[in-house]
């Protein structure tokens, strides 16, 4: 087998009216594929996507884009295994406004581990208001919390109540 980092390498290459494919099949079945659109913005396409090993590097590319969807993904939307941007959505999501991930972080972030600048929901929460099985906060409802105003299974308090109820979606599940 050759060692495709020291060769040349012949991508099929696609345009369509959208953006550009750029594909690679390895000898054992694998695959690579790339898709940047012609609309930019900010200097950014404006959808990046990628599958795969690059076989130039032998290393995954990271997304980037407006946005972006890969396994690393960066972008003001960003979709992927770990990813980052203003909305992250992946196991580990690094979001400024939302993250919503296995573990993820944002002003509002929704995951088994969350930290949330204003709120946070998950197994594990930390944020000024969480919500979680464990969390830890200003204003808490868990199973297990500690806060200034924690409602618990063995405590519960008014102004957290009160608290959570000033929250729409919150509304729906609290009498």
């Amino acid at each position: 087998m050759s060692n495709l980092l020291l060769e040349k390498i012949e991508y099929k290459i696609e345009e369509t009216k959208s953006g550009t494919w750029r594909r690679y099949l390895y000898t054992s079945g694998a695959s690579f594929h790339e898709f940047k659109s012609h609309k930019m913005l900010l200097g950014l396409p404006l959808v990046h996507f990628t599958y795969g090993k690059c076989p130039e590097t032998g290393r995954r590319i990271i997304a980037k884009g407006i946005i972006a969807i890969g396994r690393l993904a960066c972008g003001f939307i960003a979709i992927g295994h770990a990813s980052m941007g203003l909305i992250a959505i992946g196991q580990l999501a690094i979001g400024v406004l939302f993250g919503l991930g296995q573990a993820s972080s944002g002003v509002l972030a929704i995951g088994q581990f969350a930290i949330g600048a204003y709120l946070a929901l998950g197994q594990f929460a930390i944020g000024y208001a969480a919500m979680g099985q464990f969390a830890l906060g200003k204003y808490v409802i868990a199973q297990l919390g500690t806060g200034e105003s924690v409602w618990s299974i063995g405590h519960s308090n008014r102004q957290a109540i009160e608290f959570f109820k000033t929250i729409p979606i919150i509304r729906l599940f609290i009498p």
